[in-house]
């Protein structure tokens, strides 16, 4: 029982994040509550070198990150924000790109360097969402918030949620403030 408790605890209670990414380089990207950092193996020297000090979020940045076959499952707040953003009607008036790779490191890393928002909202099919809060949400949520950006699951925010079992899921936004504010104002003005 001792274990559960000290497993089920809020985002806000993380000591440290991170992930190491296998791309063109090896990366190690980590936070330990005092911004966020990036490190890259050197093969050479057999040790991972800071390459991205002090990682920091763009306000905004006409990048998103979704798995777009799923957007007629998804809820009409989700809905129309994407289709805005696709048509350049959004807050931001201009048309954003897409770049979704099916991994969650992958494309949070990406919007880590970039800007940008990464979702994986909740459906028809995941009510609750894909993502399992207490090892990938929250931790990657933890990043987003020390590089300045935001993660939340459209009506709350991922790391003030209490796990209730150790595969929870929920779903998220997360990345520049500008997109996940204006995901979040969709689904406040939602009349359900």
């Amino acid at each position: 029982m001792v274990c559960m408790v000290n497993t089920l605890q809020p985002g806000e209670n993380l000591a440290a994040s991170g992930y190491i990414l296998y791309s063109s380089s090896t990366f190690l990207t980590m936070t330990i509550g005092h911004g966020v950092y990036g490190f890259t193996l050197d093969e050479q020297l057999g040790e991972f070198v800071l390459s991205h000090p002090c990682i920091s979020l763009p306000e905004t940045k006409n990048i998103m990150s979704f798995n777009e076959a799923n957007w007629d499952l998804w809820d009409e707040p989700m809905q129309k924000v994407h289709s805005a953003w696709r048509t350049g009607k959004g807050k931001l008036g201009q048309r954003y790109t897409s770049r979704y790779v099916g991994s969650m490191v992958a494309d949070v890393h990406r919007t880590l360097m970039y800007g940008g928002v990464f979702g994986y909202p909740a459906d028809t099919k995941n009510k609750n969402g894909k993502l399992r809060l207490l090892y990938e949400a929250a931790p990657m949520s933890f990043l987003i918030e020390q590089a300045g950006g935001i993660s939340t699951t459209g009506t709350q925010r991922v790391m003030e949620i209490v796990p209730e079992n150790v595969h929870q899921r929920v779903p998220v936004v997360m990345g520049s403030k500008n997109e996940v504010m204006e995901v979040m104002e969709a689904y406040k003005s939602w009349d359900k």
